[in-house]
C-alpha cells in the first residue's frame, strides 16, 4: 500500500530552535515537502544559550556548512569543556573536558589504575591525564589531529561559543536558499480540526498559514504544544530549585579562554563564556532563597569588562512537556522544556528533537506508534539531562547558604541515587544505555564533585603498582608535551577564522 503523505510543514517561532528545525528539514527534505517558517520580529527570542557541547559538529557537518565560515558569521570561538568553580566546596575548582581521560591499555578502565595511586597519595589531579584538559590550563587549542592516530593530539573533541542570534540568522539565510518560506506576522488565533489538530495560524494581518505537520518552535510560550492543545508539564524545580536568570555581554577579558566558567553563587551560578567581540555573562539563581536585586549586583560587580548592556532577565520553571508530540504538532526547544544551562544542553536538545523527527518522521495518517515512539525517546532525552544536571548541586558539601543546604539534603531520583552509591561503591562508571553524557563526562563530574569510592576494580591489582605508576607518568608527560606544541586559543582563531571586526 503506498505511504500517504502529508505536504505542508509550518514552524512556528525562529530564533535557534525554529532556524535549526528548518534548515535540517530543507537540507533532508531534499525540497520535496513545503517548508513555511512563521516568525515576528515583534517577538524576542530568549538567545542566551551560547554554549554547545561536541554534538554540534554532527549537526553544522550534517549541513555541510564551512566550519571556519560558520566561526566567522557566528563571532564563535572553541570550547574544550567546562570549568567549576566552588561547586563542592568553597575554593576547589574542577574541569569537565570533552574526550578521553587516559589511555585504555589494560583490563579495566584508565580512570582504575588512576583511582588506586590517587588513594594512596601519588597520582596527580584527574585533569592531568586529559588533553582538553590540560590545554584548557594553558589556553591552548587546536583541531583533532587525525593524521595522528597513536597522539593524544587525535583525541582532542570540542564544541564551540556562539552568538545564538548570529547563528539563527546564519541558518535562516542557509534554510532560505534552500526553499524555506519565511512569513513575518504575529499569530492572534490558532485553528483546530474536528479531532482537535492543528490546521491553520492566523496572523495579525489576517493570513492565514495551513500545515499538516505544526513544529511549535515558540519558546517558553508553547503557544501551539500548550496554550493550543493543553498537553501539560511535568516540573522538576525540585531537584532543580533555580528558577530565574540574568544575562549580560561586558567587553572581552584580558584572555580567550577555550572553555566556559560555571562559578557556584550563594544561590546558584554564573556562567562566563567568551566570544570573539564580547563575553556572555549570566547568574542563575533561585528566586526563593535570592532577590532579582541581589543577583543582579552579585552579576554586575563580578564582570571581567564594562558592561555592554543592561541585564535582561529570564523567568523559567525546569521540567518537560508530558509529550513532545501532540497529534500533529511537535515542539521543539523550550516549547518542549527546559534544564538550566549548566552543561550547556540546550542546543543538544533541539538537535535531538530534530534528528528523532527525521527517524520518526509522519505519513498523512500520524500513525500513534510513531508519535509514542518519538515521545519515549525525548522523554529519555531530557531524564538524562536532568540526573546529569542535578548531580552537580546534590553532591556537594557546602552549608553555608540555605540554598546549598536545600540541595545537600534534598532527594533525588532513584535513576541518579544508582548511578552515585555505584561509584561510590568501586568507582565503577554506570551509563544507561545511550544517553548523552559518557562514561569520562560523569567520571570527572562525580570526583570533582568530591565523591570518593572506598576502593578500586579489583582487576588493577593484576599490574604491578610501579608499572601502573610508570603507564601513569608516561600518559601526562606525553599530553603535556603535545600541549607545549599546540598555538594560544587567540593565535589559532586569528589565524584559521576571526571574524571581521565590527
Amino acid at each position: 500500500m503506498e505511504v500517504q503523505k502529508i505536504k505542508d510543514i509550518v514552524i512556528v517561532g525562529g530564533g535557534t530552535a525554529g532556524w535549526m528545525t528548518a534548515a535540517g528539514l530543507a537540507k533532508l527534505l531534499r525540497g520535496k515537502y513545503n517548508i513555511t517558517l512563521v516568525e515576528s520580529d515583534e517577538i524576542g527570542t530568549v538567545g542566551v544559550g551560547e554554549s554547545t557541547i561536541p554534538m554540534i559538529n554532527l549537526f553544522n557537518q550534517m549541513l555541510e556548512l564551512d566550519q571556519n565560515e560558520f566561526i566567522r558569521q557566528t563571532q564563535a570561538t572553541f570550547k574544550l569543556g567546562v570549568e567549576f568553580v566552588d561547586w563542592a566546596r568553597i575554593g576547589d575548582r574542577y574541569m569537565h573536558g570533552f574526550g578521553v581521560v587516559g589511555q585504555d591499555l589494560y583490563t579495566v578502565d584508565f580512570h582504575q589504575y588512576w583511582l588506586k595511586q590517587f588513594q594512596a597519595g601519588k597520582a596527580e589531579r584527574l585533569e592531568a591525564f586529559s588533553i582538553n584538559n590540560a590545554a584548557c590550563f594553558q589556553n591552548k587549542f587546536i583541531r583533532a589531529q587525525t593524521q595522528m592516530p597513536n597522539s593524544p593530539l587525535a583525541q582532542i573533541v570540542h564544541a564551540y561559543h556562539m552568538d545564538a542570534t548570529l547563528y539563527a540568522r546564519f541558518l535562516r539565510g542557509y534554510s532560505e536558499e534552500r526553499g524555506v518560506k519565511r512569513v513575518e506576522g504575529r499569530i492572534v488565533d490558532v485553528r483546530q480540526r474536528p479531532d482537535e489538530a492543528v490546521e491553520a495560524v492566523v496572523l495579525q494581518n489576517g493570513t492565514v498559514v495551513t500545515g499538516d505537520l505544526f513544529i511549535d518552535c515558540s519558546g517558553f510560550r508553547a503557544l501551539l504544544i500548550e496554550q493550543t492543545l493543553k498537553t501539560g508539564f511535568e516540573d522538576w524545580s525540585h531537584w532543580l530549585p533555580c528558577d530565574r536568570a540574568l544575562a549580560v555581554p561586558c567587553a572581552s577579558g584580558p584572555e580567550l579562554l577555550p572553555y566556559t566558567r560555571a562559578s557556584a553563587r550563594p544561590a546558584g551560578w554564573q556562567w562566563r563564556i567568551g566570544l570573539q567581540h564580547r563575553t556572555g555573562n549570566g547568574h542563575v539563581y533561585c528566586s526563593k532563597y535570592m532577590s532579582d536585586d541581589e543577583a543582579s549586583h552579585i552579576l554586575m560587580n563580578s564582570l571581567d569588562g564594562e558592561a555592554l548592556a543592561e541585564p535582561r532577565p529570564v523567568r523559567f520553571v525546569p521540567g518537560k512537556r508530558n509529550k513532545a508530540w501532540n497529534k500533529n504538532v511537535i515542539s521543539i526547544g523550550l516549547s518542549s522544556g527546559f534544564i538550566e544551562p549548566l552543561e550547556s544542553t540546550s542546543i543538544h536538545l533541539i538537535q535531538m528533537g530534530i534528528a528523532h523527527l527525521l527517524t520518526h518522521f509522519p505519513s498523512a495518517e500520524f500513525d500513534p506508534i510513531v508519535i509514542q515512539q518519538y515521545n519515549d525517546l525525548m522523554a529519555k532525552e531530557y531524564i538524562w539531562v536532568r540526573d546529569f544536571i542535578i548531580l552537580h548541586y546534590k553532591a556537594t558539601e557546602r552549608d553555608d547558604t540555605p540554598f546549598w543546604n536545600y540541595c545537600r539534603t534534598m532527594e533525588i531520583p532513584e535513576s541518579l541515587k544508582f548511578k552515585m552509591d555505584v561509584f561510590r561503591a568501586n568507582g565503577h562508571v554506570y551509563r544507561d544505555q545511550d544517553e548523552l553524557f559518557a562514561k569520562v563526562s560523569w567520571l570527572q563530574v562525580l570526583h570533582g564533585q568530591r565523591i570518593r569510592p572506598q576502593t578500586y576494580h579489583p582487576l588493577v591489582d593484576l599490574i604491578p603498582e610501579q608499572e601502573i605508576q610508570e603507564y601513569l607518568d608516561s600518559v601526562k608527560n606525553v599530553i603535556n608535551a603535545c600541549v607545549r606544541a599546540m598555538p594560544s586559543h587567540a593565535m589559532f582563531i586569528a589565524d584559521h577564522c576571526a571574524a571581521p571586526k565590527m
